[in-house]
């Protein structure tokens, strides 16, 4: 039987591809509106980071978003990003990581 395959995105931050699950999205909305993307479904254009503030503070520092948005990106924007990934990350910890523990529970 073939493997499927997975899907890898970029992060916008580290430039690393990595697989899909294991990013967040930040989506442009139609309306123009940025914001964090946990659940990958909702409309509009989207660019992929690691859940990590360093990888934020990246591509804010190299305006990378704005790039890829083709749109300036206010500060306040990006200070809700960093506090909508920082209630991400805690409330990650309470259940498994999408980073950590993959396949560790084979069998259960």
């Amino acid at each position: 039987m073939q493997q499927k395959k997975v899907p890898l995105r970029m992060c916008t931050g580290c430039a690393q591809h990595r697989p899909k699950k294991e990013l967040v999205r930040v989506v442009k909305s139609p309306q123009g509106e940025i914001d964090l993307d946990l659940t990958g479904k909702k409309s509009g254009r989207g660019a992929y980071l690691c859940s990590d503030l360093a990888c934020l503070q990246k591509a804010r520092k190299q305006r990378r978003l704005e790039k890829a948005f083709s749109q300036q990106i206010p500060d306040e924007v990006y200070d809700k990003l960093e506090a909508q990934l920082r209630q991400g990350l805690e409330d990650g910890t309470e259940n498994a990581s999408p980073l950590s523990g993959q396949g560790s529970r084979k069998g259960t």
